[in-house]
């Protein structure tokens, strides 16, 4: 077994390499050195990176322990788990490498990380702001040399129409953000006139390299096919190695449609047959315009009183608070994957969070009813307290930061276009999902609202269902979005929306029920092990503690009594 400092060192290795490698992931998640830059994505780029990741496999294949992690812990230490996690990491890495699924053959990928390489760097006051400036100057200069080694490396692929009109989509927002979005910015932060100017000139030469790269994805020849799928070898991988899950994409699939079938009867029993009537009722209790700001605040203040209440949990100091969209990235938003709630950064020094919302400014009063029938007290509920703001993701970032795991400090932090790092996804979700079941609990929820709640259960199960078939073959894009309109309620464009973001990431739409489903076992086997001893905060302390790491992982290490006593996060 290898001495502690040897794992340590080797962990070094990849985690320097990881940052070198993804600068726009390390802006993400607090780490600045690479603000400068963007990956490089050409054919050659990808076979230096594939060159490195199994270089790295092969270094921690020399220093790993000789047992598996989980099997037994009382004589692990974290970075042991770290390499562990690290090697599960390079291989799907490397997987991807040899699919032509992700950045090797989906231009939205490209698309994202352009967009956020810039966004990420004015979205946030982790820095004095000259010099995130002359960060996104570096990376406004050096974009269009990263879109073309990006069409370098997307060479050959066939890509399916769906992944290309959302490329082109993306693109052509960021297009709005390189013609008025820096301006304003520029505007809103008094630059002197040199960097300000220089600034103004690098977005007109990112703007032509971008439409270079737009123009060039609307020649691109189409698959026949009308959605990619990654086969079940991927999927299976990215379930064993990805979420740390030892069942096969058949099992899963096999219980999550008698889940589903539970679930929608449920929802039947509760709605009287009559779903649409009760979302009726939820759209029409809102706030009123000059209360929609405010509610956001109230429910939240709301939600942790009763979590004080009834001691769930160790409350972090996370303050948070809701605020408009920023104006330099308001119109390019809605066609980006721009989240209104996006992690904080684990690296970065703390401060107030800010969770942005569409504002109702500029809308006349049939546009603003329309949004506050979409935003209404449930969805500010149940969406933005609860799922994301409170309890649920806010909370859990706040754990992660303090985790004795480094990846799990890291792994579920919101990169350009998704996690930036696989693992954390059922922790991430399944923790957020999970927390609105516990809101549910405590009696937090109306009866409309635990309708929404259950609406949400059948959604969350019929992603499970859709992920597997899809990219297994059994559904077509058709049936998948038929799947979501007809038995989940979902209006027709939400049903292609979520059709698409299934296709482009496998396993990805499993993790929200999966890792649901195993917080609620952990918190069964504490209850069972721990006996009247058992409380809801000691669980929730205890298994938030070890961060975002895939819940099955989690669940076995407090099983074997790996559990480390931190800090108050």
């Amino acid at each position: 077994m290898p001495q502690p400092s040897t794992a340590q060192a080797v962990f070094d290795e990849f985690w320097q390499t990881w940052l070198d490698l993804r600068p726009v992931d390390a802006t993400f998640i607090g780490h600045h050195d690479g603000d400068d830059r963007f990956p490089d994505w050409s054919s050659a780029g990808h076979q230096q990176s594939a060159a490195a990741w199994a270089g790295l496999r092969g270094v921690i294949a020399n220093a790993r322990p000789g047992h598996s992690v989980g099997a037994s812990s009382s004589s692990m230490n974290w970075a042991e788990v770290d390499l562990e996690l690290a090697d599960s990491i390079l291989e799907l890495h490397l997987a991807e490498h040899e699919s032509r699924h992700f950045s090797r053959g989906n231009p939205s990928l490209a698309t994202g990380e352009f967009a956020f390489g810039l966004i990420s760097l004015v979205i946030r006051d982790f820095q004095p702001v000259e010099q995130r400036a002359e960060s996104l100057l570096a990376r406004l200069r050096a974009g269009p040399r990263f879109l073309a080694g990006a069409l370098d490396g997307l060479r050959g692929a066939a890509v399916p129409q769906r992944w290309l009109d959302r490329a082109i989509r993306e693109g052509e927002a960021t297009l709005v953000f390189l013609d008025s979005g820096v301006s304003k910015w520029v505007r809103e932060h008094a630059l002197s006139s040199s960097l300000a100017e220089s600034l103004m000139d690098a977005s007109r030469f990112a703007a032509g390299g971008l439409s270079a790269f737009i123009e060039t994805l609307r020649q691109n020849s189409v698959d026949d096919a009308p959605v990619a799928r990654c086969g079940t070898d991927m999927l299976d991988l990215l379930i064993r190695r990805g979420h740390w899950i030892d069942r096969s994409p058949a099992d899963l699939l096999h219980e999550a449609h008698e889940r589903f079938a539970e679930a929608q009867a449920r929802l039947n029993e509760m709605t009287g047959g009559d779903l649409q009537a009760a979302l009726h009722r939820l759209a029409a209790r809102h706030p009123a315009p000059i209360d929609y700001l405010p509610a956001f605040r109230r429910t939240w203040d709301a939600c942790v009183a009763l979590c004080r209440e009834h001691d769930v949990v160790d409350w972090p100091n996370a303050p948070l608070r809701y605020v408009p969209i920023p104006e330099w990235t308001r119109m390019a938003a809605p066609s980006l994957y721009y989240l209104f709630y996006r992690s904080p950064a684990p690296y970065d020094q703390e401060m107030t969070f800010d969770y942005v919302v569409t504002p109702l400014e500029g809308l006349d009063d049939e546009a603003a009813e329309r949004h506050l029938r979409v935003w209404n007290d449930s969805v500010i509920k149940l969406n933005h307290v609860v799922h994301h703001g409170a309890i649920g993701h806010h909370v859990q970032n706040a754990f992660a930061r303090c985790a004795p795991s480094r990846i799990g400090r890291v792994a579920a932090t919101d990169s350009a276009s998704r996690l930036a790092l696989y693992c954390g996804g059922t922790m991430a979700e399944g923790w957020a999902c999970y927390a609105t079941d516990l809101m549910e609990e405590l009696g937090f929820l109306t009866a409309d609202e635990c309708i929404a709640e259950q609406q949400s259960r059948v959604r969350m199960l019929a992603r499970a269902i859709v992920d597997i078939e899809l990219h297994t073959g059994q559904r077509t894009f058709d049936e998948a979005v038929a799947l979501y309109h007809s038995q989940v309620g979902m209006p027709l464009a939400a049903a292609e929306g979520e059709t698409v973001k299934n296709s482009m990431f496998p396993g990805t739409g499993l993790m929200y029920w999966f890792g649901t489903q195993e917080v609620h076992a952990a918190r069964r086997d504490a209850v069972q092990r721990w006996g009247s001893n058992f409380s809801l905060r000691r669980f929730h302390d205890e298994f938030l503690s070890m961060g975002s790491l895939p819940v099955t992982l989690v669940r076995q290490l407090m099983a074997d009594g790996a559990t480390r006593t931190l800090p108050s996060p």
